[in-house]
């Protein structure tokens, strides 16, 4: 089974099973996020959470397998159709120098990793329109001379 084929019938028992990423991920034991990412084949899960969200979602162990499959963490270079996306994309863009910037000013040299990471979303309410919280958190890491 390929990732593409895991993800359609993840996302089809979910939605049979009329289930969120947040119910799903409480189940597994697992954030809402990574869970999501992992059944989108951009990330990986170990054996037994992996079993479990088959096990949830009443998925064969052919979808258990493909989601414990390193993934290929490749994606589409075009500009992202999808309005959402395109805003992320389009904060990065515009946001992206600054953010650089400051990091470098308060840490030094280095990146960000997105291997010792996590990234949380959250809804603000708010009397003047709901809000958008994206948190991420990654470990930093120097540039290192040699």
């Amino acid at each position: 089974m390929k990732k593409i084929e895991m993800t359609e019938a993840i996302i089809l028992a979910k939605k049979s099973a009329k289930m969120s990423w947040e119910a799903l991920a409480e189940k597994v034991g697992l954030s809402t996020t990574f869970v999501t990412s992992a059944c989108l084949g951009m990330n990986s899960l170990k054996k037994e959470p992996a079993e479990k969200l088959c096990e949830v979602l009443g998925l064969d162990e052919e979808v258990a397998i493909t989601l414990q499959e390193y993934p290929n963490k490749t994606w589409d270079f075009t500009i992202p159709q999808d309005p959402l996306v395109y805003r992320l994309y389009e904060v990065v863009g515009v946001y992206g120098e600054t953010i650089k910037e400051i990091v470098g000013e308060k840490f030094g040299d280095g990146i960000m990793s997105a291997i010792d990471f996590s990234l949380d979303i959250y809804k603000e309410e708010n009397p003047l329109g709901d809000r958008v919280v994206i948190t991420m958190n990654g470990k930093f890491l120097p540039y290192k001379s040699w």
